[in-house]
């Protein structure tokens, strides 16, 4: 069943179909008409139409993992994902690509988004990292860092064993390309095959250990992404390294407080002063149900992030303006939007993760 045409959604043949794993493969996607190919950035993502069994579409996301250089064709890596037990059904998206889609088919796709970026004007040796299917960014920026940098980089990735293991022979020659790339592979169950061909460098989990034995002291950019469990545990090792907050960039779809374990003493609330405004001159964002004024933050990434960092816990899932999870009420003010959302919001409504305040607002919170 072929989507509704939605004039967002531009036409894209798969030209290539490839088995990366057991559960793994790649859709290489050429536009029918060569002007809808969009410019992008080593890991961002791309919004897919997929047809439903009762009528119309439902959208899903997909992180390119070919090159931005490879101009007038995008990659993206899927993983099958299975019901883990009954009663519960198989992923949607992924097994129409799996099972369905073959080379020849048209898939509808909206232009790339997504603020997960790796910043290329910077200098710092980087960290990729990532577990299972979460290579495919990583796998993108290596690409970028391999032919475009200088850079020392340490590509980590994670997964159960050899046969699950997507992209290493592409890694590998990347590895190559150039001096100063490291590459190290931790299986969970690692084959006898695995074993026998040395597939892998650790065992079990990426641990303290195998981070402090790779990695000299530096002033690291890390780029993460993975299964939420996978992120926690990265998240948890990497602070107590000593590597800054703000130098880890990650993806996943799931509330930034599941990157904190469930045992950390809780994230408190940026002080706020309700008897005075925020200072002449400057924006405030006001939350009417509690009453908490905080004063604005131009470094803030969107009025999610802000909001977050006040220890608060919006409802979100795509932060891409795609989904729409995180729309609340705006009481007053103006917002801008600084990526722009797949759908318009209603009048008087705000899409959190990609906005953030042109005036002094109020919103419904």
């Amino acid at each position: 069943m072929t989507p509704e045409p939605d004039s967002r959604f531009r036409p894209f043949i798969v030209v290539r179909k490839v088995r990366e794993s057991s559960t793994i493969c790649s859709f290489h996607l050429a536009p029918k008409r060569p002007e809808d190919w969009r410019p992008f950035e080593a890991g961002q993502f791309l919004t897919i139409q997929v047809p439903v069994a009762a009528g119309g579409s439902v959208v899903r996301n997909y992180t390119v993992s070919s090159a931005p250089a490879e101009v007038g064709l995008y990659r993206i890596t899927v993983k099958k994902e299975l019901a883990p037990s009954d009663g519960i059904e198989d992923g949607l998206s992924s097994c129409w690509l799996h099972d369905i889609v073959e080379e020849g088919a048209i898939l509808h796709i909206d232009r790339p988004r997504g603020a997960f970026k790796l910043d290329r004007s910077s200098v710092r040796p980087v960290i990729l990292l990532s577990g299972g299917v979460g290579i495919t960014p990583t796998v993108s920026m290596l690409k970028v860092l391999a032919a475009d940098s200088d850079r020392p980089v340490w590509f980590i990735h994670a997964c159960d064993s050899g046969e699950v293991h997507a992209l290493a022979d592409e890694v590998e020659a990347l590895c190559f390309q150039r001096p100063g790339i490291s590459v190290h592979y931790c299986y969970r169950f690692p084959t006898a095959e695995d074993i026998e061909k040395t597939r892998h460098h650790s065992v079990g989990f990426v641990s303290r250990q195998t981070l402090q034995s790779l990695l000299p002291l530096d002033d690291y950019e890390v780029y993460m992404c993975g299964p939420p469990p996978f992120m926690q545990a990265m998240y948890s090792l990497l602070t107590g390294l000593g590597i800054e907050k703000s130098r880890i960039a990650y993806e996943f779809f799931g509330p930034a407080s599941l990157l904190v374990p469930a045992n950390a003493s809780p994230r408190q609330p940026a002080a706020s002063d309700n008897s005075r405004g925020p200072g002449e001159g400057r924006v405030s964002v006001t939350l009417q149900k509690t009453g908490d004024l905080y004063a604005w933050d131009n470094k803030a990434e969107s009025l999610l992030t802000f909001l977050e960092d006040q220890g608060l816990e919006p409802s979100f899932s795509c932060r891409a303006g795609i989904c729409g999870s995180c729309l609340q009420t705006l009481v007053s003010g103006d917002v801008e939007y600084v990526e722009e959302p797949l759908n318009d919001p209603p009048p008087g409504r705000v899409l959190l993760c990609c906005a953030k305040p042109a005036s002094s607002i109020i919103l419904d919170l």
